[in-house]
């Protein structure tokens, strides 16, 4: 125990955790054994551990690995019978684990599948640390490492003796030279206390949300200077203020404070990041400042029956020859997408009006044009590319359909909507509500007009394409 000023200051407290799963993934594997260890920092003062009985049967490949079989688990409590255990055991305390992503990550899905939000504030891994502080060891497994250390263990894989393990691992990295130091570095990932703002504790940026959405830097006057999106905010948040680097230096210069809206939907925050940039013009952030697009890629069919490409100025009612096929921020950007899109479909440069010339195109003498700009390439061939490249330039949507998405806690869900191709908004509501389509339109909100958004939502579709919970809409 130190003083400080007439103020006790109490040890850390470690709650040193490990379960065992039915596989490695959080989302769709269940824990069949938990156990935290509690540590004061010189020796174990409390331990809990249980099977748990996983709703599921256990992979042939887990049993042989844990020895932990079905008859087992059969009578073995549920997960909800021992979680207030687990958070009572965990709330003040350091949470520790041999790869603490793993171990974290399962608890916290655990507790959402009861509609709780369960949030360690400092985590420590002691993968990373033996690193840090034992370096050049040929592994860092927990296994190799009891070996090393001659460790006493009577099960490996088993949930209480790899959690006593990592305790005695703890012990070893906390008498060793710099372990305490390294242990600050990472509970505060990396930032320090005294290169933060003055308004900027490390006590506030702990209390930042693990959850999607949009975070906010504002300066001494409090006037939004960057926005951006995480799908964990409080994780993107150290990255910002750890970063040392001269653009980080230049990202942080004039930052006084920070504020954040949890999304839940990571299409939402893309949606919404992109629309609060627009409507605040925040001086760091530049890419998406664009309120309203200008320029724009049309087609047409020429008298000798070849489909062309051309870049112009965005008109809302181009010429009925004219088809528009994408929109885009400035004249500049256009001409140097149109310019990749023909060299990656091999299109003609001078038909794409890229070159102005009365013989072949140039790139017709590098062979990298079959000739349709001289007729040597038949207009059916030539344009079966044209059109494949209109695929890959056309970022519009088409239809009317609802994006349902995660919400902000485990039994909200996220409603985008889109209406004849263009982005309408977005909605909360409860997973067992069902909105009629009256109630969409009344609830949708509508953060600002964004001509990106419908690149943001097609790119986010193709992306987790067969992934997403798409519903059509009939207005």
């Amino acid at each position: 125990m130190n003083s400080r000023a007439g103020i006790i200051v109490l040890p850390p407290m470690y709650a040193i955790v490990d379960v065992e799963t039915t596989g490695g993934s959080a989302r769709y594997e269940r824990v069949i054994e938990v156990a935290v260890v509690l540590h004061d920092g010189r020796r174990v003062v409390d331990t809990f551990s249980t099977l748990l009985y996983p709703e599921r049967s256990i992979p042939w490949n887990i049993t042989r690995i844990t020895g932990i079989t079905d008859e087992m688990v059969a009578d073995a409590p549920r997960f909800f019978e021992v979680a207030r255990r687990i958070v009572e055991m965990t709330r003040e305390a350091i949470f520790v684990a041999h790869n603490v992503s793993f171990d974290y990550g399962f608890l916290r899905e655990e507790f959402a599948r009861l509609g709780y939000t369960f949030s360690c504030r400092q985590r420590l891994c002691t993968v990373r640390l033996a690193r840090q502080v034992f370096p050049g060891l040929p592994s860092y497994s927990l296994d190799n490492l009891r070996a090393h250390f001659g460790i006493d263990s009577q099960r490996a894989h088993r949930a209480l003796d790899d959690a006593l393990a990592t305790a005695q691992l703890l012990e070893r990295i906390l008498a060793a030279q710099d372990g305490h130091q390294n242990i600050r570095a990472l509970i505060h990932q990396g930032v320090q206390a005294s290169r933060l703002p003055e308004s900027i504790t490390l006590e506030r940026l702990h209390e930042a949300p693990e959850a999607c959405g949009v975070y906010y830097l504002h300066d001494a006057r409090g006037e939004v200077v960057y926005v951006g999106k995480s799908i964990d905010i409080r994780k993107r948040l150290f990255e910002h203020f750890a970063d040392t680097s001269p653009k980080g230096e230049k990202l942080r210069a004039g930052v006084a404070d920070f504020s954040y809206e949890v999304t839940g939907s990571e299409l939402v925050a893309l949606l919404l990041e992109s629309a609060e940039i627009k409507r605040l013009q925040p001086r760091i952030n530049r890419a998406l400042r664009v309120r309203e697009f200008n320029a724009a890629i049309y087609a047409y069919t020429d008298e000798r029956g070849y489909r062309r490409l051309v870049v112009g100025r965005l008109q809302q009612r181009p010429r009925a020859s004219l088809e528009r096929i994408a929109e885009l921020p400035h004249l500049s950007h256009a001409r140097s997408w149109l310019e990749s899109t023909a060299r990656r479909f091999h299109l003609c440069h001078k038909l794409c009006h890229l070159e102005d010339t009365s013989g072949p195109c140039f790139h017709y003498s590098l062979h990298r044009c079959a000739g349709a700009c001289i007729g040597a390439e038949a207009p059916e061939a030539y344009n079966e590319r044209v059109e494949q490249a209109i695929l890959t330039l056309s970022r519009g949507l088409s239809g009317s359909f609802a994006v349902i998405e995660p919400g902000r806690s485990p039994n909200e869900q996220a409603v985008v909507l889109v209406r004849e191709g263009a982005f309408a908004g977005y909605a909360y509501c409860s997973m067992d509500e069902t909105l009629s389509l009256q109630e969409m339109l009344e609830w949708v909100s509508m953060p600002f007009k964004d001509p990106d958004a419908a690149r943001i939502l097609r790119g986010y579709m193709e992306q987790r394409k067969g992934t997403l919970k798409i519903v059509p809409v009939e207005f």
